[in-house]
């Protein structure tokens, strides 16, 4: 199926599937495995069937079944074959694929997370060697790695292959405790959106002026937080709604996070409620303007915001904790 004619199917059912996160993060699903098999298509028809078993996994918001309307890529692949034609084989359909997503309103990751590239496209036994890396190197970029791969969810292939790498994570995190410091330091400088005072701090000037960055400042405290608990007790959930369920179903975090799950699905309702008008600028889904809520919805973020700190202070205590004992 040609890339146009996935992009029409998707603008013609877009408006159906905005009525839940779960909805739309379904649909996103379905639209970037149509565009996974055209794509897979159009690579047989030049390069011949593929050589070995893989699997193909996405990351970021996509990983956490967390989109929004707009989304950029953040995927990989792993390969079952060491040798340079699978490596040739899998990094020209890595650039097939990232092309045929942009094709359909996906935009290509300015961090170059794309199959694309040779970091996120290996043999197995390659893949095992660079998480070794990215663990005992514990430079910022290595663990950045380390994080976003940490959010990987299988959408078409070998399951095996992602649960395999993310036991080797579990494996050195149980054997290295101090190393959860680490991850802790890499997420914990996040962008404030409520002031001493409980005052908005909008944005000053731009196009996003009076208006808060929610990706940074709403979603990150939770998201990254959430994630580093979830390495800490080695849990298989991808999405934060699904390791705080998890998290809650462990008696030593079910007092200080049974509120958590409901705070960030309100954090997801708001984007999606503000946003849809908006399903064309990727810059512009990030940021919520102010003026566009109500007395009581402006009462409720801040309260959203308010406890992302506070899950973030706990998330320290945690880790702290952890690697005082």
């Amino acid at each position: 199926m040609p890339y146009s004619q996935i992009k029409k199917w998707r603008d013609d059912k877009w408006n159906d599937h905005q009525d839940s996160s779960h909805a739309l993060n379904d649909f996103h699903d379905e639209l970037m495995m149509k565009v996974f098999n055209a794509a897979l298509e159009r690579h047989i028809s030049e390069f011949g069937p593929v050589p070995c078993r893989y699997t193909w996994f996405v990351m970021g918001s996509a990983g956490r079944f967390e989109q929004a309307i707009i989304s950029d890529q953040d995927h990989g692949l792993i390969y079952e074959e060491r040798n340079e034609k699978t490596n040739r084989y899998f990094i020209t359909f890595g650039k097939e694929l990232a092309n045929g997503l942009n094709e359909v309103g996906y935009p290509y990751c300015d961090g170059n997370v794309m199959s694309s590239n040779p970091i996120w496209s290996k043999s197995i036994i390659e893949w095992e060697e660079q998480l070794s890396k990215w663990l005992t190197e514990e430079s910022f970029e290595s663990i950045r790695f380390l994080l976003i791969f940490y959010d990987a969810r299988v959408l078409i292939g070998e399951e095996a292959y992602c649960k395999k790498l993310k036991q080797i994570v579990h494996d050195y995190i149980k054997k290295n405790p101090r190393f959860l410091e680490r991850l802790l330091e890499n997420t914990q400088h996040v962008k404030k959106a409520v002031g001493f005072f409980h005052q908005f701090l909008t944005e000053p000037h731009g196009a996003h002026a009076g208006s808060i960055e929610l990706k940074q400042s709403g979603f990150f405290p939770y998201v990254n937080n959430v994630r580093l608990l979830a390495m800490k007790e080695s849990l298989e959930a991808t999405s934060t709604l699904a390791r705080l369920k998890a998290l809650n179903n462990m008696s030593k975090y079910k007092q200080n996070l049974s509120w958590c799950a409901k705070e960030f699905e309100k954090l997801l309702h708001y984007r999606l409620q503000y946003h849809k008008k908006n399903t064309e600028n990727y810059d512009d889904i990030h940021y919520l303007n102010i003026k566009e809520l109500s007395k009581d919805e402006k009462k409720e973020m801040k309260h959203i915001l308010l406890n992302g700190q506070k899950l973030q202070e706990y998330t320290q205590s945690v880790i702290k904790g952890t690697i005082e004992t």
